[in-house]
């Protein structure tokens, strides 16, 4: 494995601890200041990082497995996890309505990076 794929590899990881950790703090630490939605906002969020964070792995072990370069959909896929997790959290804590808007592009990146992946097993 060279160094770009230990690094995404690295990131995948990253994203699950950080999505484990935002899901223990909504539960434990924020359960009694947010109300329901808030909640349920964060949650989604805290999924949807895992969801990338898994993806990430998965995507990046199975370039590794048929010894191939990896691809731009790992990289992808967490720059979508992200922003996708990273505005529902903002929006989740007060942020700016606007953040709404943004949150589709980064589950856009996040279909495009498995579309992207698909084609790529594919060929």
């Amino acid at each position: 494995m060279g160094p770009m794929g230990a690094r995404i590899l690295a990131l995948g990881a990253f994203l699950c601890a950080a999505a484990v950790a935002a899901g223990a703090f909504g539960a434990h630490g924020l359960r009694a200041r947010f109300d329901a939605r808030q909640l349920e906002l964060w949650e989604t969020a805290a999924r949807y990082l895992m969801y990338g964070g898994l993806g990430v792995l998965a995507l990046t072990l199975a370039e590794l497995v048929r010894q191939r370069p990896v691809g731009l959909a790992p990289a992808l896929l967490a720059a979508g996890a992200a922003v996708f997790a990273g505005t529902v959290f903002a929006l989740a804590l007060g942020g700016p309505r606007w953040l709404g808007a943004i949150t589709p592009l980064g589950g856009a990146a996040m279909i495009a990076a498995f579309l992207l992946f698909v084609w790529r097993a594919l060929r």
